[in-house]
């Protein structure tokens, strides 16, 4: 996930590349802004999700652009993988399940006491109702895609 984020930012068509291709998805008010926001959220929960710090909410960050991801990209080309939605469910029902679960015993969490401030319902409801809940919000504050190109 980090080095997704890392690709959109440094590598091939950086942001600029990323941001036409939100726009090209129907993303308002501009692709700038998501390119910013997911590449961010995806370098930043990554790392997060590496060290096994605040896990429930890297995860949350997941799940939420890993939803419009599969909305707005991903859903009109069907389940499968070929450009499916099925990778970016299998990856949100990981990290959705490493939350829950927890980082274990060589994280941040574990060392600095959070892993016990995170029962595993309390982590899975962080991960599930804040990253749905943040990708639904934004899907429906933002997602306005052509009428021709919406499956």
């Amino acid at each position: 996930f980090a080095a997704h984020g890392y690709k959109h930012v440094f590598l091939g068509g950086k942001l600029q590349g990323t941001a036409g291709w939100f726009d090209s998805l129907g993303m308002k008010p501009n692709g700038m802004v998501h390119a910013v926001l997911a590449s961010v959220t995806e370098l930043a929960c990554g790392i997060l999700m590496i060290l096994g710090l605040l896990t429930p909410f890297a995860a949350a960050g997941y799940v939420g652009v890993l939803f419009v991801a599969g909305w707005t990209n991903h859903r009109p080309k069907g389940f499968w993988s070929d450009s499916g939605w099925e990778y970016v469910f299998i990856l949100s029902t990981f990290a959705t399940f490493l939350a829950a679960v927890g980082p274990g015993e060589h994280s941040l969490d574990w060392a600095i006491g959070l892993d016990l401030a995170f029962e595993p319902f309390t982590a899975f409801a962080i991960a599930v109702v804040l990253g749905l809940g943040s990708g639904i919000a934004l899907v429906a504050a933002c997602y306005r895609p052509d009428a021709s190109d919406d499956a």
